[in-house]
């Protein structure tokens, strides 16, 4: 009798790809037009200009792909994006509905394929498409009732790359995942907080433990070693995204962020992650180098405490953007960064009106690797 053969589809793992660490080579950065006034009421005027300098920076050197809700959007920001002198050579438009901006969540993300060598798996060598988008179910953070246009916005962007689809399951539940939670050097380590990913406030994946999401990890994105912080900061609507506090900025290298004064709400959870970290190693057992960046005096709107961070920046191919406040602590964080990324240029974006949004520059974009 034939053996029986195991049905399972093999992972993205096994057919050899991982997800790239954000620094790698670009072909497009992905970015939806602001239309939901209710993200920034009050102060929504000044948003498609923020909008257009960050695209003004980005298609010097990828392109933009642009997701507009439809032909009278398509208009409004062509006008904008004109009227800022801003060329549209190396910028496409997409004409998808969606809910919110924040395609760092709502989108896909995107793998790339190692080259196949003679020693790997057959299913690795059998799988062509050097594209793959993993497409997790979004619930808006667990939090938003208007989510439906934006839970599609993954697959769109998969088909428009030509990027083989893949929707991440476990058993027959899809697995919910946001971008801003993870962050990666693409070399098999991940960032991520327990305070987003095994809270049972906001719950993702109600009954999902801590193992659960490292084999998770290990499957989907090529990763073999989980670095888990704390909690995020004070503010952070999605409930401790990682892309507020700590991130990869090199192999071997983390920046996080720090909060000197002990009244500051912030200034625990920080420093337990600072501990954290600290003691932290790759998997070969090397500490890291870790490089520290004093968090923005608390920037407030309406009575609420706004989740404003350096850490959430982001890294195009010869840019990186960053959300400033107008804040002494600032020009600290742009000198570090210049440090950190000596062949891009450190361009500040100022996000006070912004980040009432409750997001920043690495919220609004995701990147799709070459």
């Amino acid at each position: 009798m034939p053996a029986r053969r195991d049905k399972t589809p093999p992972t993205p793992t096994a057919l050899g790809y991982r997800m790239p660490a954000e620094w790698e080579p670009h072909a497009a950065t992905w970015i939806a037009w602001p239309h939901f006034r209710g993200d920034w009421p009050g102060k929504f005027d000044p948003i498609p200009w923020v909008y257009a300098e960050i695209i003004r920076h980005l298609v010097r050197s990828e392109r933009v792909e642009l997701i507009v809700n439809d032909s009278t959007a398509e208009q409004k920001a062509r006008k904008t994006l004109d009227r800022a002198s801003i060329p549209l050579t190396n910028l496409c438009f997409h004409r998808w509905t969606t809910d919110r901006v924040w395609t760092r969540d709502s989108g896909c993300i995107f793998l790339t394929q190692r080259s196949v060598g003679a020693s790997d798996s057959p299913a690795r060598a059998e799988s062509k498409t050097r594209l793959l988008a993993l497409h997790f179910r979004f619930n808006a953070w667990a939090q938003y009732p208007n989510y439906a246009h934006d839970a599609k916005l993954g697959a769109r962007m998969a088909r428009n790359a030509g990027a083989k689809l893949a929707n991440p399951a476990a058993g027959k539940q899809r697995v919910v995942l946001e971008g801003g939670s993870i962050d990666v050097n693409g070399r098999g380590l991940l960032l991520t907080t327990e305070e987003c990913l095994l809270s049972n406030v906001q719950e993702r994946n109600p009954g999902f433990s801590r193992p659960d999401y490292e084999g998770l990890f290990e499957d989907s994105f090529g990763v073999h070693k989980v670095l888990w912080m704390g909690n995020g900061i004070a503010g952070d609507d999605t409930h401790g995204h990682v892309d507020d506090i700590t991130r990869f900025v090199a192999d071997e290298t983390i920046l996080t962020m720090v909060e000197p004064n002990s009244n500051d709400p912030n200034h625990d959870p920080l420093d337990e992650n600072l501990r954290r970290l600290a003691s932290a190693t790759d998997a070969a057992g090397k500490k890291f180098r870790i490089v520290e960046i004093p968090m923005p005096s608390p920037v407030y709107f309406a009575g609420r405490r706004l989740p404003a961070s350096y850490a959430n920046f982001y890294i195009a191919n010869e840019v990186v953007l960053v959300p400033v406040f107008n804040d002494p602590n600032d020009r600290i964080a742009l000198n570090i960064l210049v440090d950190l990324f000596p062949t891009r240029d450190i361009v500040p974006i100022y996000s006070r009106d912004f980040i009432w949004g409750f997001g920043a520059m690495h919220c609004m974009t995701q990147q799709q690797p070459l």
